[in-house]
């Protein structure tokens, strides 16, 4: 026995993982939670004492699948209540299929659905992966024909349905293989089918039927799947046979086959299950699955041996390792499950005759407690602990045990003693001068941290160990470490017995990562540039800082003040170690000039800026130029909840009023600077009098009044008299052409009236006189 006679912790060998469940293998899926092992998808759950693979609905997939390898040397025995019910009428669907496929397979896949039950291909669909063998219980009857791409079906039957059969299908991977082996026809007598006294159909019952779990009432259906291994040959001899319930009180256990399947199989195998519907309905469950090596009397149990003499300290938990090569393990691929420990042989009962007792270890022998201590088994096969009470040092404790393997077996029992043995006064692990614990310690690479190990005994011999691992040639007190890792020390006393220090974390400086990409920029001249307003990593409290450069040595808080431009290295490290990183190189540009800017706006196409160039009105379009020198990003708030980012953008207010217009400009370091000014629409009209006209000019013919912003107007000439002689409402008018009824009047000085209507409803009048030039 390897003994590891440390206190406190636990220190495994990492390739003997977690001990394997094995078979017997029993689930019953009446609980809310299965085994850790049973892996179940698409729409199965666990509901109502069973595991429904389906629903009574339309589309539905269900599989399960049990994550253990079995050896196929040794073939696999399977059995577990199967219910169909409480589907459609007539077309119950679509079934059920049990499959084994090869345990290598490291992303498992079931199969189409529907007809081919979660096993064969379907179409482009791949089927179940690496799968060796499918054995279905045909509902619908399109798992033992050609449709939907299958690989061969029931002679003659083409893509016909075949409902209520028992097929076969041997070995395919993707869209290869699944070929039809045999089938055979549960309600129909003849080769193809049963005796006639045999027939049953797979479903128990249509709609409004219930779950049966009673094997005396009709609809009742269990299965039971044998391989068995052939001793001359490739593959097994498989049977398969359902206990069926067709008249009350009379179940009656059907063979269905028992022939050859000879097909070599990989060397290890895995089972599951699979059922599915499609457009017409069933429940299907399974509960009470057993699951177990077929060839059975083939094996042994395994051997034990009787330990003496091993070591124990008193006070401890000491940990031991009982591994496969010092028991005897007969069995192909065998593995110690779990170990049972007992006072006395004679309470070392016999196995029961239920297989399911011994698929597991039973949880009240993996502890024992003794006057001198406590034996508990562990969760790593063969691992188990003793702890020690005190007062019982050099005497002996003698504990029987037995081991049960992958397979169920269980050795008939054998002793161990255990010497139990003064322990130890506590030890501690010190940084060498020190005589304070710690638990951490940040070193430098290169550096050497010297460790000492004291207590208050004389101790005969030290172990030093670096993560759970113990360092080769390490005996001293003291030990020299350069590396990271968790270090220990187990002191032993002239009994052997040791105790165990404190552990100690050394660890080389956990850098800061800190990534500055952009240059630290100061905008206001002569003023200095504060690191956090750029580096938000910068943690005061947890790491120190250097930033050196341009004759500067800036620490710590020191970097909140920039003062010069120019390139810099910044340097960090945790507060508790003693060396700075290699750091990273950053950039400082303080401006030299304040950075200043300007814009202008008139209306489009004009020199108009304001009323003393004539107003500006709602509807016009103002044109705002930027004349900054050093900007390269614009933001314009024109004052009326509108905003730009060009350079120059155009704007139309559409109202009256008083708008500031601010102007945000950016230069390429990242500086901003802001600049304001009011732009003032007062008019909404413009009217323009000329005071006279040439009608027999070229230019200059017709009289009218020039307007801007009115909607409505009404132009009047009157002669000397008082006489209207010209009249207009036309928006679109020349004007007056200085004629009367064709005829041009006389040079002199007429009199007009200007009515009008603003585009906000103001109303607008002018008067006076204008001359008529000939």
């Amino acid at each position: 026995m390897k003994k590891f006679l440390l206190p406190l912790i636990l220190i495994f060998l990492s390739h003997f993982g977690y001990g394997q469940i094995g078979f017997p293998y029993c689930e019953t899926f009446e609980t809310s939670n299965s085994q850790e092992a049973t892996i179940f998808g698409g729409d199965a759950r666990l509901v109502d004492g069973v595991l429904r693979l389906t629903e009574n609905l339309t589309s539905q997939t269900g599989y399960v699948y049990i994550d253990i390898p079995f050896p196929s040397f040794y073939g696999i025995k399977a059995e577990f209540e199967y219910f169909s019910y409480g589907g459609d009428d007539v077309n119950r669907a679509d079934g059920l299929s049990v499959f084994l496929f090869d345990a290598a397979t490291q992303n498992f896949a079931p199969g189409g659905f529907g007809g081919s039950l979660g096993y064969a291909q379907r179409n482009d669909e791949p089927g179940l992966t690496n799968a060796y063998m499918g054995i279905g219980f045909d509902e619908f009857g399109n798992f033992g024909n050609s449709a939907e791409g299958k690989n061969g079906g029931f002679p003659g039957s083409g893509t016909s349905l075949v409902p209520n059969a028992v097929v076969v299908r041997g070995p395919g991977n993707g869209l290869t293989g699944y070929p039809f082996i045999i089938g055979r026809k549960t309600l129909d007598a003849g080769n193809l089918g049963l005796s006639p006294a045999n027939t049953f159909e797979i479903s128990s019952g249509g709609i409004g039927t219930q779950r049966v779990t009673d094997p005396n009432q009709v609809g009742y259906r269990k299965v039971f799947i044998d391989l068995e291994p052939v001793e001359q040959g490739v593959g097994y001899n498989f049977k398969v046979d359902m206990l069926v319930t067709t008249t009350p009180n009379n179940p009656r256990r059907v063979p269905i086959f028992d022939r050859a399947y000879a097909f070599e199989p990989p060397q290890e195998l895995k089972i599951g299950f699979a059922a599915s519907t499609g457009g017409f309905t069933n429940y299907h469950e399974i509960k009470n699955l057993v699951v177990q090596v077929s060839a059975d009397d083939q094996l042994q149990n395994p051997e034990g041996v009787d330990f003496s003499d091993i070591a124990s300290c008193e006070g401890q938990e000491n940990t031991y390792f009982i591994t496969d090569e010092e028991v005897v393990l007969p069995n192909e691929d065998s593995r110690i499950r779990c170990l049972q420990f007992y006072a006395s042989l004679e309470d070392i009962e016999e196995e029961t005759s239920d297989i399911c007792s011994q698929a597991k270890c039973i949880e009240a022998n993996r502890e024992l407690t003794l006057p001198q201590g406590t034996f508990r088994a562990g969760d790593n096969s063969g691992d188990f602990t003793f702890f020690s009470n005190e007062g019982f040092t050099d005497e002996e404790v003698t504990v029987y045990y037995t081991i049960t393997d992958n397979y169920g077996k269980t050795s008939s029992g054998n002793a161990m003693t255990l010497t139990i043995q003064e322990s130890p006064e506590p030890i501690g692990l010190f940084l060498e001068g020190e005589t304070t614990l710690i638990d951490e310690q940040i070193i430098c690479e290169g550096d050497v941290l010297s460790l000492v190990a004291q207590g208050e005994e004389v101790y005969e011999r030290f172990e030093w160990y670096r993560n759970d691992e113990l360092i080769e040639g390490a005996g001293a007190f003291s030990y020299q470490v350069s590396e990271p890792g968790v270090y220990e020390v187990l002191g032993y006393n002239r009994k052997n017995c040791p105790t165990i220090s404190n552990t100690l974390l050394v660890t080389f400086p956990n850098y800061q990562s800190i990534a500055v990409s952009e240059p630290l920029v100061g905008c206001e001249p002569g003023q200095s540039v504060n690191a956090l307003d750029f580096i938000p990593e910068i943690d005061f409290e947890t790491y120190d800082y250097l930033l050196t450069g341009e004759g500067l040595v800036l620490e710590n808080e020191e970097i909140i003040a920039i003062p010069l431009s120019g390139e810099y290295l910044l340097q960090s490290k945790p507060r508790l170690a003693e060396c700075f990183d290699s750091g990273i190189e950053v950039e400082v540009i303080i401006r030299e000039e304040e950075l200043t800017g300007d814009f202008d706006f008139v209306v489009a196409g004009t020199t108009i800026r304001g009323d003393a160039d004539g107003g500006i009105f709602p509807d016009d379009v103002i044109q705002f130029t930027d004349l900054s020198e050093e900007s390269v990003e614009w933001l314009w708030d024109f004052g009326d909840g509108n905003s730009s980012t060009l350079q120059n953008p155009t704007h139309v207010y559409g109202k009256k009023g008083v708008f500031p217009i601010t102007l945000s400009i950016t230069d390429e370091l990242g500086c901003q600077f802001r600049i304001v000014k009011e732009l003032s629409i007062t008019r909404s009209y413009r009217v323009m009098v000329p005071t006279g006209f040439t009608p027999q000019s070229t230019e200059n013919k017709f009289f009218l009044p020039k307007h801007k912003g009115l909607v409505s107007i009404e132009l009047l000439i009157f002669n000397s008299w008082g006489g209207v002689i010209f009249r207009t409402d036309d928006l679109q008018t020349e004007g007056w052409d200085g004629r009367l009824d064709g005829k041009l009047m006389d040079a002199g000085f007429y009199v007009f009236r200007f009515d009008g209507v603003a585009t906000d409803g103001e109303k607008v009048t002018r008067t006076g006189k204008f001359k008529l030039i000939r």
